[in-house]
């Protein structure tokens, strides 16, 4: 039914990162997600394949990017760069030629032994702080046997380890996972699975399921809830997520409430798309606050943010 089978390309590398997982983390950003959320904030990470992002702002309409492109894929117009994506084969020698990194390539193979020396840099401050190293996206689970070779020379050298998931992976695969990482950052989105797949593209009941199982093993879990106005913040979504996770088995929950903001445009914008925001906003703080007293109403263990 699921089946991931490709490059494991990372599109961003974020150095102290607090809001994923315990303490001041590296987070490391994969390509590939077989969800598309509406809010998503992380657009490049939704294709597994590289991709090219232009930002006309920085753009100094030099030319250096045009004359670098062998295929000739890129113009110069009144517009800024406009890039043939028919013959663009995103090899990188346009992002090489900008001066001003107008032009960037997301999505790049970095080997193993590499990605481990990036880590090995920040462990003093992991250390200090008690935070380790996230592996987000996208989904890395779609990248399963880099993450595992990765997540297993974290653990042999004693730094903590955190899985951001979306849930809709093979199940085998996610609790192989939780053999060998510290803790998974779950995230959550709506109960009804006609609007999750209205607004992500799949249905839920993998997701669902496979937070059960996983909830089974003893692991910490962080299950993170984007909490979007007239999308998931109503009553009766809110009461039945907060059910939900009260009957899970694992004692060691913590539910992360993270109110939607528009922070993505620009990405749109640099792909070559829109942000099509539609009726979704920022959640008032009323809201959250009844968000946060239904949660605590189930016994459930709840923050903002995280």
């Amino acid at each position: 039914m699921i089946s991931f089978n490709m490059e494991p390309l990372i599109f961003d590398i974020k150095r102290y990162a607090i809001n994923d997982g315990p303490g001041i983390r590296v987070t490391i950003f994969l390509k590939g997600c077989p969800l598309s959320c509406k809010w998503c904030h992380n657009p490049e990470g939704i294709s597994s394949k590289a991709q090219k992002l232009y930002d006309i702002n920085k753009c100094i309409a030099c030319g250096l990017c045009v004359d670098a492109c062998e295929l000739n894929a890129c113009v110069l117009s009144e517009e800024g760069i406009i890039t043939d994506a028919d013959i663009c084969e995103v090899c990188g020698k346009c992002e090489d030629a900008c001066p001003t990194k107008a032009t960037e390539i997301s999505g790049k193979l970095i080997p193993e032994e590499d990605l481990m020396k990036i880590i090995r840099k920040e462990t003093l401050l992991m250390d200090k702080s008690g935070g380790g190293v996230t592996f987000s996206g996208g989904e890395p689970l779609m990248h399963h046997e880099f993450l595992l070779k990765i997540l297993d020379n974290c653990k042999n050298e004693g730094i903590h380890t955190c899985v951001d998931t979306t849930g809709f992976v093979v199940r085998d695969t996610l609790l192989e996972i939780a053999t060998k990482t510290n803790c998974f950052l779950y995230d959550l989105k709506l109960m009804d699975s006609e609007k999750h797949k209205k607004y992500t593209g799949v249905y839920n009941e993998l997701i669902l399921s496979n937070l059960q199982a996983l909830a089974e093993v003893d692991t910490e879990i962080f299950i993170r809830i984007p909490l979007i106005k007239s999308v998931n913040d109503d009553v009766e979504n809110i009461s039945k997520t907060a059910k939900f996770i009260s009957k899970l088995k694992n004692d060691r929950i913590l539910v992360n409430i993270l109110p939607y903001h528009n922070i993505a445009e620009n990405k749109y914008k640099k792909l070559g798309g829109k942000y099509e925001e539609g009726l979704m906003s920022e959640p008032k703080n009323e809201k959250v606050k009844e968000v946060i007293d239904i949660f605590t109403n189930f016994g459930v263990k709840t923050v903002v943010g995280g």
